[in-house]
């Protein structure tokens, strides 16, 4: 295979590679000095070791270069040539070379070191994740560690991704497949003495109203000191789908001082963020506060902040409440003789087909299907496909959740919230 290589393939000094404006650089060792990085290795005696290939010049130990992906400039400290696990130490590494460098201050994988103003390459372009998991540390001390762990192995393999889902609390990471995070799992545990749990990733689900509705919210609460009093009257009406959320003062003649009206806004607002029929936050609803009354001693922000809770959840138990669920544009990739059952596998997710396409001898399915139905849908399609089949994922929109559907996820809320008390 080697003589193949020699004999076969372009030397290294013939190579070229885009730049980030959609020119090209060629290899060329009179050229501007120009150099990617392309690869990062955690050394516990050295720290991280960034492996560059040279396409311009030459990179020289001692002297500076200059970041031209993140505009900073980079000290150049000792080079290696690297065999395996073992390296050599050079001053120099000419173009066409591949070498290392250790203590570099921010440079990262994908960046270009040149000279000033220099050329900066076009990174490399990186597969989408297929597969999603949760994770969370076994003992809950590790939780720092973890994190740290985590951000190491990002910065090591760009093709894993870690994220902190915000509706869900959840740290999500992200890869090309179930061995990819079972690696990166292990590394975890070996290298940073942290060991995890995989679980399934929460759906960060969303409640809606689809009708209008109007309820009074009443606080009155009298102890020994001074009382709490709050009176007001909201309507709630359905916005268009992503318009999130509109607060409307409709008060005439005073019957709710304008001092209290931001306190019933943030009562309202900290209601949806906590929704009402299973926990998630409810978005998309105009409230209109019209009415009311206050005490002139004991109507307080607190006790109109009270108040307005209580009415928005009594005018959404009335409004027919709904849940949505984020729904996701998926492309499948399959040799031609797996179409059908691919199709098939998708349409008993929900999904909905959106058309075909041929690209030699696969065939491009795409389809709109709910996130709820694609946990491990990567492992399933391979196993489906012969290993030969991929897909790509990213997000559509909201719709709403089928009632059938609905029951169970509002069951299964009240029976987390049950667990967490």
């Amino acid at each position: 295979m080697l003589d193949a290589i020699v004999d076969l393939l372009p030397p290294a000094t013939a190579g070229k590679r885009a730049t980030a404006d959609g020119k090209h650089v060629t290899t060329d060792a009179a050229g501007t000095r120009c150099a990617y990085v392309f690869k990062n290795v955690s050394d516990p005696h050295v720290g991280d070791m960034l492996y560059f290939r040279v396409y311009g010049g030459s990179m020289e130990a001692g002297h500076d270069a200059h970041n031209t992906t993140r505009d900073h400039a980079e000290r150049l400290g000792g080079l290696y040539f690297v065999k395996g696990k073992h390296r050599d130490d050079t001053t120099k590494v000419g173009a066409g070379d591949i070498g290392a460098v250790v203590k570099l201050k921010s440079t990262k994988v994908r960046d270009t070191l040149a000279t000033k103003n220099g050329v900066r390459l076009a990174p490399t372009e990186l597969p989408k994740p297929s597969i999603f998991s949760a994770v969370l540390p076994a003992a809950k001390a590790d939780e720092e560690k973890m994190g740290t762990g985590l951000h190491r192995l990002v910065d090591e393999d760009p093709a894993f991704e870690v994220t902190v889902s915000k509706e869900t609390r959840q740290t999500l990471i992200s890869g090309q497949g179930e061995m990819h995070l079972e690696i990166l799992v292990q590394r975890l545990k070996e290298r940073f003495g942290v060991d995890v749990n995989l679980e399934k990733p929460r759906i960060p689900y969303k409640e809606t109203i689809t009708r209008s509705a109007e309820a009074q919210g009443r606080h009155k609460k009298q102890t020994g000191g001074r009382g709490q009093f709050g009176d007001v009257w909201l309507r709630l009406e359905p916005l268009p789908r992503g318009e999130q959320f509109e607060f409307v003062n409709a008060i005439v003649g005073g019957v709710v001082p304008g001092k209290f009206i931001p306190a019933v806004e943030k009562g309202v607002v900290a209601t949806m963020e906590s929704g009402v029929i299973a926990g998630y936050p409810m978005v998309d609803v105009r409230v209109t506060l019209y009415d009311g009354s206050y005490h002139t001693v004991d109507s307080s922000e607190q006790a109109f902040k009270t108040a307005a809770s209580i009415g928005f959840k009594a005018a959404v138990q009335k409004s027919g409440p709904v849940l949505l669920e984020p729904i996701l544009n998926i492309g499948v990739r399959v040799p031609e003789e797996f179409m059908g059952d691919v199709m098939g596998d998708l349409s008993g997710r929900r999904g909905r087909i959106q058309g075909t396409d041929t690209q030699g001898r696969f065939t491009v399915i795409t389809a709109q299907v709910p996130q709820a139905d694609l946990y491990r849908y990567s492992t399933h399609l391979r196993s489906m496909t012969q290993g030969r089949g991929s897909h790509t994922r990213e997000f559509s929109h909201y719709e709403v959740v089928p009632h059938d559907q609905q029951e169970k996820i509002v069951e299964e809320a009240k029976k987390q919230r049950e667990e967490e008390k």
